[in-house]
């Protein structure tokens, strides 16, 4: 660290630094608790199943006949010596030495970013890329599981970025192949990039130990590199989603015998020569570190098998820089981390039609990474000065009293909007699970306290004598036309409006669009809290009130769970009532940005139909609905309180082209630089 002022910007950076190492290491403190504190027949179940003392490796005969084993001779050679550990102290060590294999994962990946990078960058790299592997999927299935995925990763990352001379570099990639063979591409890699004597070195190291596993284990060694070709025909199921290879993917698509076959070698030639020409075209421009994510992502996919706790190259492409304009550069970034930190099911809506999509999404990643994403190379104009974001001047708020957040500038271009629509529906896929984890995972988990808090409610709003669900409620179900009405209102138009809503204004006006959706964004997140801390039974749900529910039938209260939705969502997260407070958030867009009286009128028509739905159906209390507001309200006030007022701008001409006369828009020059610190 550079000496400086206090609170200087060297100040600063150190503060985030160590910010940032206290949450890497809160991270392995989490995942290392979590591994050691399941019961010892879930944990580390793989290597269980190798060492345990019904293990794999305490058998008489090969490792082969049980199917449980998938690695490779020389793996079970060096596994073989662990089998006499006691479980609970080596269950310490695989744990804590895994953990130590991620920390220096990070490390040699920060310190492998292509040249030059910034001073910020060099000393935030590693603690950002540590927490980044404790988060992903890989590492954290592999702690779970007990597996060895990570070794052949960091050899090969040591033998390219830390150690000295090429023969020794070339014997690690060679160990790491001995246990991984997809490995042997980086072979392939070195010597096309000119490093032919550590390309000699890995085969002779994959060589060297491959002989020493034959040796020690003819038969073993036999079986697995003939009889299952290499490891091809091991493992159950190779059909499942969890194997994220080409093999797995044609497989899932219903191909089979000699035509599967046919496909999978085909296909995989075709992507080892693109994938292998784009790697050493970076690695050329000064992108090892990227030309190596490529080369793993082309293992990945040519693998006969790739499991999850394999899958941690694809995660390494988040070095690739992609746009050309600053407000594009975050797409793949995110993407990849996404993908390699979330399930697929919070990726893609739970949907035949998304099913070949969410079933592949890591495989297809790592194929995109290998074959079509546009990586910019370092002697592109827009690889270090990316065109800039368009941002409004900073006006001060109309009310003295409100003290703006000064780092958070206003955006009048239209945002990425495949990274829109990712972290839309990452947003909801959260909103789903924070709604069923506040009672626990389970509806009937929080029934007793859901019901307690529907009576308060309803003694409240007695009161203040606004008790009108029950009556209104008789009225609705005892009403033909505003039974099928309601009905039909509170059941299509509760996504279908917001989501038309940002639409038009992602097309016609993105920096309304912007404004709008962060109001939105905050009404959510607040809301969210509001059904974590009160799970509210809905007047539906409250049996002795007897309410109808008109949209789902007549309830069984004998069940745990019952009612149509209540194996899918939590039935108690009525409290603020988003249904409305989506609704109003809506009216409030249109109210604000139509250019028709009409128009308005309109929008605000909707939360009062809304309103009426909600109440009509027995789904929600007033109280509700004003819970709905207040969140509503909240997400506006604290838009305005980072960024001030909505940015005033005309319309885009058919071209395309910027927006060139708008009030308060201003380019990032120098001198707004100065003014304006951070992009939200």
């Amino acid at each position: 660290m550079g000496t400086g002022p206090a609170g200087g910007p060297d100040s600063r950076i150190g503060a985030v630094r160590v910010v940032l190492w206290l949450f890497a290491a809160v991270l392995a403190i989490r995942q290392a608790t979590d591994v050691l504190r399941t019961p010892a027949g879930e944990r580390l179940t793989d290597l269980e199943t190798w060492i345990g003392p019904e293990g794999v490796l305490h058998v008489k005969g090969s490792f082969y006949d049980a199917d449980k084993f998938t690695g490779t001779p020389f793996a079970g050679l060096v596994l073989k010596p662990l089998a006499r550990s006691g479980e609970q102290a080596l269950g310490w060590a695989w744990t804590f030495g895994t953990l130590g294999l991620v920390v220096a994962l990070g490390l040699i990946a920060a310190r492998a970013l292509p040249q030059p990078v910034t001073r910020r960058t060099s000393l935030l790299a590693a603690p950002v890329a540590v927490s980044l592997l404790m988060l992903s999927l890989p590492v954290r299935n592999t702690l779970h599981l007990g597996q060895t995925s990570i070794l052949p990763v960091l050899l090969v990352l040591l033998g390219l970025f830390a150690v000295r001379g090429e023969r020794i570099s070339g014997v690690l990639i060679g160990i790491g192949a001995a246990l991984q063979p997809t490995m042997l591409l980086f072979a392939a890699l070195l010597w096309c990039t000119g490093r032919r004597k550590a390309a000699a070195s890995t085969g002779a190291g994959f060589a060297a130990c491959t002989a020493l596993a034959w040796l020690a284990m003819p038969s073993d060694s036999s079986t697995y590199w003939f009889h299952h070709l290499g490891g091809a025909g091991l493992g159950a199921n190779p059909d499942a989603n969890a194997n994220q290879s080409l093999h797995g993917m044609l497989l899932r698509f219903g191909f089979e015998g000699p035509l599967e076959i046919g496909l999978f070698l085909a296909l995989s030639a075709a992507l080892v020569v693109v994938g292998l020409r784009r790697a050493v075209r970076y690695a050329k421009d000064g992108q090892l570190l990227l030309a190596v994510a490529i080369t793993g992502c082309v293992a990945v996919a040519v693998a006969p098998t790739t499991w999850q706790h394999q899958l941690l190259w694809v995660l390494f492409a988040v070095v690739g820089r992609v746009g050309k304009r600053r407000s594009d550069r975050y797409m793949w970034p995110v993407a990849v981390v996404l993908v390699s930190t979330l399930p697929a099911k919070m990726m893609l809506p739970n949907m035949p039609v998304t099913e070949p999509i969410r079933d592949n999404v890591v495989l297809i990643a790592a194929l995109a990474a290998a074959t079509v994403v546009p990586f910019l190379s370092r002697t592109h104009p827009q690889y270090r000065s990316p065109i800039p974001t368009d941002y409004a001047a900073p006006v001060p708020a109309r009310w003295k009293w409100v003290p703006l957040v000064p780092f958070w500038r206003r955006v009048v271009t239209r945002p990425n909007l495949l990274l829109e629509l990712l972290l839309i529906r990452v947003g909801y896929s959260a909103y789903q699970q924070v709604r069923l984890a506040a009672t626990g995972g389970t509806i009937s988990g929080g029934r007793a306290t859901a019901e307690h808090h529907g009576e308060q409610v309803h003694a409240i709003e007695q009161f203040l004598f606004i008790d009108i669900e029950h009556w209104f409620n008789h009225l609705t179900a005892r009403t033909g036309w505003m039974e099928e009405f309601f009905n039909f209102y509170y059941t299509s138009f509760h996504f279908l409006v917001p989501l038309s809503v940002l639409a038009v204004l992602y097309v016609r006006r993105p920096a309304d669009y912007r404004w709008a959706r962060s109001a939105l964004g905050f009404a959510t997140v607040l809301a969210l809290i509001g059904f974590w801390a009160y799970p509210l039974a809905p007047p539906r749900l409250m049996p002795e009130l007897g309410f109808i529910d008109t949209v789902h039938g007549v309830q069984d209260f004998t069940q745990p769970d019952y009612g149509t939705l209540t194996q899918l969502t939590n039935q108690y997260a009525a409290m603020p009532s988003l249904h409305f407070g989506w609704s109003l958030w809506c009216g409030l867009v249109i109210a604000v940005v139509a250019p028709r009286w009409w128009l308005k009128a309109l929008g605000l028509l909707h939360p009062f139909f809304t309103v009426c739905a909600i109440v009509g159906t027995g789904n929600h209390w007033i109280l509700d609905a004003m819970g709905g507001a207040a969140v509503v309200g909240a997400g506006f006030g604290l838009t305005y309180l980072l960024s001030g007022p909505r940015v005033r701008q005309p319309l885009k001409a058919a071209t395309g082209a910027e927006p060139t006369g708008a009030t308060g828009v201003t380019g990032t020059s120098k001198d707004d630089s100065a003014k304006d610190r951070t992009p939200s």
